[in-house]
């Protein structure tokens, strides 16, 4: 087990333990598949629980394109442990209560071996513990913190995609050195959306800075004109991190009550996922800044691994489907998935794994993980994974809108998001 907190990591981070580095090694070599003989040529099943309707279903959507897209790529490299990947695909709601439904069915009607793909946090809350009971690895491609904060189970891991702890904590010193120390943030008023109000407030007060006003949304708002008056005057910052179908409402608004006369504004580019920066009404946000998980365009750097990324996918430079411009992707977040199903694959090779039994040998293996080098695995770039807390710690990336296209002004460093660990799964009992 790794024995180090995330916190005593340095840049010269030690080899991973397991056969990620390998994982992500060989998919860059062409025509090498690492295929491992296996015991069995019944496919291994993956329960994917995946936002179809409801709040998170333009997440769900590209979340499903992405899983679909990366199941042939496995498949191409050997399968998980020699064995071939089928994804069984179910529809949560984006609501908790049907989301451990759809656990339940995952285990007692589809036989799968695990399950997988969640996003939005209360779905994860509500349907981790059912997860646990069944004693089934849930591995979920949220951002809240309540993986790493301990509240959940040993089956459930967080592999593929940064927490917001993390995320804010990397970014609050750009905000506060470049943009304003005084910030109002504007955020869903749930689990997400508290822990950005939460780990940010605390995150720009270690720079200097206050959050000087917290205006929570209910999720089931449509018009968002009469929060802007609340905005305190002497804010330098808005922060905002809006969430569902509302959000291209929520920024035209905004716009429509600054006009010219705005203070500096970041935002998660939660508040604009799947959405046309082209879009009338969006012209203000012209100079503006946003958190990427990963790039929406790519950047005069980009890397083999993205384009090939892109490529599989089906997405094209702008972030959109190659087969419609207008249709937007949430490249920001879906990486998630294809990281994720890759790390997947690399923990049922070092764990051997053949079938339901090995469950626990599954989690132990992830559980041993450490570095996952940039590559074709893991497009989006380098990560730390602990152990411990079943939290992976990756960069983070500040874009600026410019002539309508968001490009990259700071990438993070990875010790930027590091934080002490708050619980230890490995010592909890399957």
């Amino acid at each position: 087990m790794v024995s180090k907190k995330i916190s005593d990591f340095k840049p010269s981070r030690r080899k991973v333990l397991t056969g990620m580095a390998a994982a992500g090694a060989t998919t860059a070599l062409p025509g090498f598949v690492p295929f491992v003989q296996a015991q069995s040529s019944e496919p291994i099943r993956i329960g994917f629980q995946v936002h179809r309707t409801g709040i998170g279903a333009a997440y769900g959507r590209w979340y499903d394109r992405t899983t679909m897209a990366a199941a042939p790529v496995i498949n191409d490299m050997g399968g998980l442990n020699g064995r071939p990947v089928e994804i069984i695909s179910e529809d949560d709601g984006t609501d908790p209560k049907r989301g451990a439904e759809v656990v339940e069915k995952f285990a007692t009607h589809h036989n799968t071996d695990i399950a997988y793909g969640t996003l939005f946090s209360h779905v994860v809350v509500g349907s981790a513990p059912r997860a646990g009971e069944l004693k089934m690895p849930y591995f979920v491609v949220s951002e809240g913190h309540h993986v790493a904060s301990g509240m959940l189970n040993r089956w459930t891991l967080q592999p593929g995609i940064t927490d917001v702890k993390s995320q804010v904590q990397a970014m609050a010193p750009f905000v506060a050195d470049n943009l304003g120390k005084k910030v109002t943030m504007i955020f869903p008023d749930y689990a997400f959306g508290h822990d950005h109000r939460d780990f940010f407030s605390a995150a720009i007060e270690a720079q200097g800075g206050e959050v000087i006003a917290k205006l929570a949304i209910p999720p089931t708002e449509t018009s968002f004109t009469k929060y802007f008056p609340q905005i305190p005057r002497e804010t330098e910052v808005i922060y905002h991190v809006m969430v569902g179908p509302a959000v291209l409402t929520f920024v035209k608004e905004m716009g429509e009550f600054f006009g010219s006369a705005r203070p500096e504004i970041f935002g998660f580019i939660d508040s604009l996922e799947a959405v046309d920066l082209a879009t009338p009404g969006l012209e203000f946000l012209e100079g503006t800044y946003f958190w990427e998980g990963m790039p929406r365009y790519a950047q005069e750097n980009q890397s083999e691994y993205d384009k090939f990324y892109r490529a599989a996918i089906g997405v094209d430079n702008n972030g959109a489907s190659v087969s419609d411009p207008k249709d937007v992707s949430t490249f920001a977040h879906m990486f998630g998935c294809w990281e994720t199903l890759h790390t997947i694959k690399a923990g049922m090779e070092a764990a051997g794994y053949q079938g339901t039994s090995d469950r626990a040998k599954l989690v132990e293996a992830v559980e041993a993980m450490t570095d996952m080098a940039e590559s074709q695995a893991h497009p989006q770039g380098a990560k730390v994974f602990n152990g411990k807390t079943h939290q992976v710690f990756g960069p983070q990336y500040i874009s600026q809108v410019q002539d309508g296209r968001l490009v990259v002004q700071h990438k993070t460093a990875l010790e930027d998001g590091f934080y002490p660990d708050e619980v230890d799964y490995t010592t909890q009992s399957f």
